[in-house]
């Protein structure tokens, strides 16, 4: 599976949303069962998720379609699976994890409902929100070979300010406290020791199209594959973030070319600056994040 740019949450339960979210450019939709649901909702919006994946099952989606269960450590989580797996989703968002047990027992569960819905066994991934529990910060690791259905991890703030008894997650001048900084980093660097894509947090300001273009821009640069987006209207700006300039796949281009023209070289030099294999690697990760949101 090709590094999706954009994952935009969309409450289960809402019909009006689903029609929203399905004329955005979202490269995956996350039908939420979890906190954008009111629990006495849940039935209503477990069958209105299931009826939605039901109608585009057997055919070519626009979208990827993902659904947020609860908390494996609650008595919804199987009831949100078994209600929602007949319409073949794509992928499960498996949220407050404490390690990567909680993955591999979701990939059991999931193995047992692909057989029960003659879907074939592997085909629904899992991505992990890796750090929304304190232990979690200390069992990243953990998801390393863990299980061949994890598509990525990305973190969360909000519920590990909860989960922390903090008051805010963020410094007066609007960048995030160190723990939450650590809390990335972790997810950034769990998920390229474990080949899986690291998929940047929301932001939570859907009005400041500003600050969330500039967050996912060094998200982008920083190494993460794709982010989250709570309200349409963020969607366009992820998309246009992870979407290499003109300036950088003309640089990219040049420094391809520049190790081509030396015939294996490791080192070459260009602007007055010395090149090596790390530099090549990062010019072919440009172009091929370009070729890709040109396809």
């Amino acid at each position: 599976m090709d590094p999706l740019r954009c994952f935009l949450f969309v409450p289960a339960d809402s019909e009006r949303k689903y029609q929203k979210a399905s004329g955005t450019a979202a490269d995956a939709l996350i039908l939420d069962l979890e906190d954008s649901v009111n629990q006495d909702n849940l039935p209503q919006a477990r069958q209105m998720a299931h009826d939605y994946l039901l109608q585009s099952r057997d055919k070519p989606r626009p979208q990827s379609l993902w659904v947020r269960i609860n908390p494996l450590d609650t008595d919804l989580s199987l009831v949100d699976l078994a209600a929602v797996m007949g319409g073949s989703p794509d992928g499960i968002i498996l949220p407050k994890t404490f390690s990567a047990a909680e993955a591999i027992k979701l990939d059991h569960m999931l193995s047992a409902l692909e057989a029960r819905e003659n879907i074939q066994v592997g085909r629904t991934k899992i991505l992990v929100v890796a750090t929304e529990t304190a232990r979690s910060l200390f069992t990243m690791d953990s998801f390393v070979s863990a299980s061949d259905r994890i598509y990525g991890m990305t973190w969360g703030a909000e519920d590990l300010s909860a989960a922390l008894g903090a008051f805010t997650n963020q410094m007066e001048d609007s960048g995030y406290e160190d723990v939450y900084r650590l809390a990335r980093s972790l997810c950034l660097a769990a998920c390229k020791a474990a080949e899986t894509e690291p998929v940047d947090s929301v932001y939570p300001n859907f009005r400041n199209l500003d600050g969330l273009f500039k967050e996912a821009l060094q998200g982008r640069k920083t190494g993460f594959t794709g982010k989250v987006a709570i309200h349409p209207d963020q969607v366009d700006v992820i998309n246009s973030a992870f979407a290499p300039t003109e300036a950088e796949i003309a640089f990219a281009h040049r420094v391809i070319d520049a190790f081509k023209d030396k015939g294996g070289s490791g080192t070459v030099g260009m602007d007055g600056k010395m090149l090596d294999m790390p530099h090549l690697k990062q010019a072919r990760t440009v172009l091929a994040m370009a070729e890709r949101n040109n396809a």
